[in-house]
């Protein structure tokens, strides 16, 4: 980072301020690694952008490098990119959309201090926007709104506001307008000023496109009716009190939106100003304890995601961390709250999608990437001086359940290398039993493209080859060692210890847990939390 070490009192609240951290999410395909590389486009960190998976011509996304999602063309796992644009600094943090990978984008969600919203312009609210949304609700994260691919046929502009605040609850603040329906976007009415925003296209829109302002009288000459009509759009909506206020925003309340075609890059310049005139710069934290650690408090820090893979000369593994409060130096030596133990930080680095470069200086709000920390998992919290612990993250509850087993014996260690890779990062849950043995763990997963994205990384990554037996169970209740043998006595059911050593009873269906409840009430039987995602 540019910026020098700040020791007055307050530099760490000073450097705070210049932060936007923010996740992008969305319901797949959507557009939300277009959106993410096009922003890095316009802050002018790359010079072309990736853009659309499986494009002739076109490379894979900053953000999208594992192999695996350059095959399938969406986003399995997030990704973090820092950069500078005007005079604040930007943590972009990636998300993936689709479902199977909730808990990731549900942990990404903890990390940041606003949300982009993708809504794809031809299909609206889908599935996993809605339960996006109500993630960010509940969390109290503010939201801007962005209507992607309006260059493609879709809904009316009205019609889709009326969605969302319909369906959200939340009351939708254009502050750009299209000139042009969906399929002949032309460029927006700045709801700001009332002057036009002009797009010319580039070739493939892999550069970043060159933008004309125009005033009012000169848009309506050249546009005609298209002007006409976004103007009038527009009246109606000042009409109905659709004007942003930003106490409201922040409140929740309302989202701001934008309309933006991110594969032609237009609209992308207007979202980065919005996040960095609008979006919240991180605020005091509160601790398990309830108390907020105020940002000029010594260094605190927990761990939101680890990731293996990245570097694939080196095998290394990287916590990615966000910072809460104080000053983060390369090299000091913190507290790892689970343990009690110190915790050295030589190997941190600044993360750019799968690119990275070390990192001297980080302030609240940032992300900053651990090299080589084994002994950190997700959730952890570091600190200096002054302890602190901010609260567990959410463990999603299984739906799916095999067991692996590796194809070739001779590869027992990279078999259970990887396997405690993947149950350290959080991409499976890795169950064992004496019944099957440390040959046979079973796997437990919120969606089954987790099993693939498991085998896949197996095979790639860690060398073992494996193949998977699916269980018939669909339910898993927290349990405990004196209900062990009331519970496997019963068909439909077996108990199983997670790697921190929490048992848990697998039933095949709700029904048999609930006899079993009926018949056996002494046996602790209890739900695993599951996140609202």
């Amino acid at each position: 980072m540019s910026a020098e070490p700040l020791t007055v009192a307050g530099g760490a609240r000073v450097e705070a301020a210049r932060r936007r951290t923010f996740a992008v999410i969305s319901h797949p395909d959507a557009g939300k690694s277009t959106l993410t590389e096009a922003l890095a486009l316009h802050a002018r960190v790359i010079g072309r952008a990736g853009a659309v998976h499986g494009k002739a011509g076109r490379r894979g996304t900053v953000s999208d490098w594992m192999d695996l999602e350059k095959a399938r063309g969406i986003s399995i796992t997030s990704a973090a990119l820092q950069f500078e644009y005007r005079d604040a600094v930007i943590n972009l943090l990636d998300t993936p959309g689709h479902a199977d990978f909730s808990e990731d984008t549900y942990r990404v969600l903890t990390a940041v201090d606003a949300a982009v919203m993708l809504i794809d312009a031809a299909k609206g609210l889908e599935t996993q926007t809605m339960k996006l949304f109500a993630v960010c609700r509940h969390r109290g994260i503010p939201v801007i709104t962005v209507v992607n691919k309006w260059d493609r046929p879709g809904k009316d502009a009205l019609e889709l506001m009326d969605e969302v605040s319909e369906r959200t609850g939340l009351t939708p603040t254009p502050l750009t307008w299209p000139v042009g329906i969906a399929g002949d976007f032309r460029g927006v009415l700045d709801r700001t000023d009332g002057t036009y925003r002009r797009f010319t296209r580039t070739a493939g829109g892999a550069t970043i496109a060159p933008e004309e302002g125009l005033p009012a009288g000169a848009a309506e000459a050249r546009e005609g009716e298209e002007w006409t009509r976004a103007v009038e759009e527009s009246d109606l909506l000042a009409a109905t009190g659709a004007a942003h206020d930003q106490e409201l925003f922040l409140d929740g309340v309302t989202t701001p939106v934008l309309f933006a075609s991110a594969v032609s890059n237009f609209g992308v310049g207007a979202l980065l100003d919005t996040l960095v005139d609008l979006a919240p710069p991180p605020a005091p934290r509160p601790a398990a304890d309830g108390a907020a650690r105020d940002l000029d408090a010594p260094f605190s820090a927990f761990v939101f995601k680890v990731q293996s893979g990245m570097d694939a000369a080196h095998r290394d593994r990287l916590a990615y961390i966000r910072i809460c409060s104080g000053v983060f130096e390369r090299g000091m030596v913190v507290t790892h709250g689970r343990t009690g133990r110190p915790f050295a930080t030589k190997y941190a680095q600044q993360v750019f999608g799968r690119e990275r470069e070390s990192v001297d200086l980080a302030y609240p709000g940032d992300v900053v990437g651990l090299v080589n920390a084994s002994a950190l998992g997700v959730g952890d919290t570091l600190y200096a001086d002054v302890p602190v612990t901010y609260p567990p993250l959410t463990t999603f509850a299984p739906e799916h359940f095999a067991v692996v087993r590796s194809r070739e014996t001779a590869k027992h260690k990279q078999f259970r290398r990887g396997i405690e890779q993947l149950d350290s990062e959080g991409v499976v849950q890795v169950l064992r039993s004496d019944r099957r043995g440390d040959q046979a763990p079973v796997l437990a997963v919120v969606g089954p493209m987790q099993f693939e994205v498991a085998t896949h990384r197996m095979e790639h990554e860690f060398g073992a080859p494996v193949h998977l037996e699916p269980l018939g169970y669909s339910l898993a209740m927290r349990t405990d060692a004196e209900s062990v043998a009331g519970i496997t006595a019963s068909s439909g059911t077996e108990v199983v210890q997670r790697s921190n050593g929490e048992f848990l009873a697998l039933f095949t269906t709700k029904w048999v847990m609930r006899v079993l409840r009926e018949n056996k009430p002494h046996l602790t039987l209890e739900p695993l939390v599951a996140a609202q995602l």
